[in-house]
């Protein structure tokens, strides 16, 4: 299957890095590097990119293709370093590398090839193993999870991380369906949730289950957990005059990015670039729906 992932918002995302050659630049989730293949072309010649992704398969794709770019005239001469991490693991890494960045992007959102791919278990659309990992060599999967939580702890998840009304009463379902034969599939989830949610409770704009899938691979990937913290902490890996950007598809991940601006801005080494997230223009979203929910917030560290 060939992999393909439109970046979102690379024109905003290029317009606030303001990259120039020499630079250092930090993709903290590189996927299928759609918004580093631009960052090679800025950064050159004499510039370095390093790049972070907890996804094997995903980052073996993404050094394929940065490699590829370099074989072109286009992209000389630019230092890249790779990293099988999430975006956590950035003040580390370039302090091993001895790096500070001119620009440092997280984008947050799903890669749509991991969205597609029915071994993840992520979508409901195509029936596959309920495991929802973004690194599928450490953690729990999914089903696993589900197996083993109380109905209290799964309701919470469905409620707190998927704005799920119905939480309580999905929780009781796949409680209830346990009993009987464990959660294997996506399938059985989706049931779950379809048992759960009456036909005319159930809204049409969206899919019944999408809440609950979205609630569950957050929770499966501890997505938000440590987020603000670990964005104060990444915001100190900028070299002064440097910029992170961090795109947002969740209001859990913009509330973190919000609170944990706010709170370096309120210091004297770093100042927001737009006190309001900036979103996706209407076109974009025409072309890609999946740019519908970005939200994409910047820090820049003073040059003082």
């Amino acid at each position: 299957m060939k992999m393909h992932h439109d970046p979102v918002m690379l024109r905003e995302i290029l317009e606030v890095l303001a990259l120039r050659p020499g630079h250092v630049v930090v993709d903290g989730t590189l996927g299928l590097a759609g918004h580093s293949l631009r960052f090679l072309d800025a950064v050159a010649p004499g510039g370095t990119l390093v790049g972070f992704d907890w996804d094997e398969s995903m980052l073996a794709e993404a050094d394929r293709r940065l490699k590829d770019r370099l074989s072109q005239e286009a992209a000389p001469d630019v230092r890249i370093e790779l990293r099988h991490s999430d975006y956590r693991g950035i003040p580390a890494a370039m302090e091993a590398l001895e790096l500070k960045a001119d620009g440092i992007l997280l984008d947050l959102g799903l890669n749509s090839a991991q969205i597609e791919d029915p071994e993840r278990g992520i979508a409901f659309k195509t029936e596959g193993p309920l495991d929802m990992r973004m690194d599928r060599s450490s953690g729990e999967p999914a089903s696993a999870l589900l197996n083993r939580l109380s109905p209290h702890e799964i309701e919470k998840i469905l409620f707190d991380l998927g704005d799920e009304r119905w939480a309580k009463a999905i929780a009781k379902q796949i409680v209830e369906r346990r009993r009987e034969n464990p959660l294997r599939t996506t399938a059985d989830l989706v049931d779950a949730v379809h048992a759960a949610v009456p036909p005319k409770a159930r809204d049409k704009r969206i899919h019944p289950a999408t809440r609950t899938f979205q609630a569950v691979r957050i929770a499966v990937n501890r997505e938000l957990e440590g987020l603000e913290e670990a964005m104060r902490e990444i915001a100190h890996a900028l070299a002064p005059g440097g910029t992170l950007a961090v795109l947002s598809y969740h209001s859990g991940e913009d509330r973190a990015a919000k609170l944990a601006f706010r709170d370096l801005a309120d210091g004297e080494d770093f100042e927001e670039l737009n006190r309001k997230p900036v979103q996706a223009s209407a076109e974009e979203i025409a072309a890609n729906p999946r740019s519908r929910s970005a939200k994409l917030r910047a820090l820049r560290r003073l040059a003082n």
